[in-house]
């Protein structure tokens, strides 16, 4: 345990033991962002994993992050649709987030939850955050400590009552208008398919046209659960990487972060995110989507 300054990030990903190292240091948030899926294709749904967290251990000092409520719009018909930047600073500030803190997620899965908040905080202009390479499973699997139970919010301490407010929001978000100005050429991107087409259900509507299928089961070391290298992740995104802009999009808009980070590691720095991704491009009648 270590304390003094707040970490200064080199990178979108930090490893287990550059988190292992940093752990205790002052202004250092570490959040877990982990969501629990069940079903396949429009039968699945998500919860909250804040039971996993405090009964089956988190890394110690983490705190919980709930994206399916507190980092989602409330009242809306798609799920994990983005925040507003007064939902974002309020979410961000009950977890003791200041604007001089370094931040860094990780979940319990292959890193799409993790991802998707770390696109969160960018959007809004929030840069020194970062993804822990390998999630919650690297460190586990690497005999590191793990703590039980909840943890106070760190709003009530007296020392964590600074303010945190949210940047200008970045175009990082792609919407349906923006998708199908691709898919007609009047505004050309490369639109890359972040889930594997396994998982969206035997019987679903047919994909954004021109799709090129690059799943987060390929761009993550199944053995490691860590991002691969980047010189294989070139090669595994070289269709796209001369594209000028990249949408990136899967059922929810979490995995398709997964591809968003692997594209900022890569350098490219065009890239957007389909917020709603096929929950909300298949709400067209099926004969439009086929046209």
């Amino acid at each position: 345990m270590v304390c003094g300054m707040a970490p200064v990030l080199t990178s979108p990903l930090v490893s287990t033991q550059w988190l292992a190292d940093h752990l205790g240091a002052d202004d250092l948030v570490v959040l877990d962002a982990s969501v629990h899926t069940a079903g396949t294709g429009f039968g699945t749904r998500w919860s909250p994993a804040r039971d996993a967290y405090e009964q089956h251990g988190h890394i110690p000092g983490a705190r919980y992050a709930d994206l399916v409520h507190d980092f989602s719009a409330p009242d809306t018909d798609l799920p994990f649709t983005r925040p507003g930047a007064e939902q974002f600073e309020l979410a961000a500030r009950t977890l003791g987030v200041t604007n001089e803190s370094t931040v860094v997620v990780y979940d319990d899965d292959i890193g799409e939850w993790s991802a998707r908040l770390w696109w969160i905080f960018r959007a809004f202009g929030f840069d020194s955050v970062a993804v822990l390479d390998g999630g919650f499973v690297k460190w586990r699997d690497e005999g590191r400590p793990v703590r039980v139970g909840a943890l106070t919010s760190r709003a009530d301490e007296p020392t964590a009552q600074q303010a945190f407010l949210a940047g200008e929001e970045r175009p990082l978000w792609a919407d349906r208008a923006r998708v199908e100005r691709a898919v007609d050429g009047t505004q050309p991107a490369a639109l890359v398919l972040a889930t594997d087409e396994s998982t969206l259900g035997d019987d679903h509507a047919p994909l954004v046209p021109g799709t090129i299928p690059i799943s987060v089961g390929r761009i993550v070391d199944q053995e490691s659960n860590a991002l691969r290298r980047p010189a294989v992740l070139a090669d595994m995104f070289a269709p796209v990487l001369d594209a000028d802009e990249i949408v990136t999009y899967c059922g929810v808009g979490s995995a398709a972060c997964v591809d968003a980070l692997a594209l900022t590691i890569l350098g490219h720095d065009r890239v957007q995110v389909y917020d709603g991704s096929l929950a909300d491009w298949w709400r067209r009648e099926p004969e439009t989507i086929a046209s």
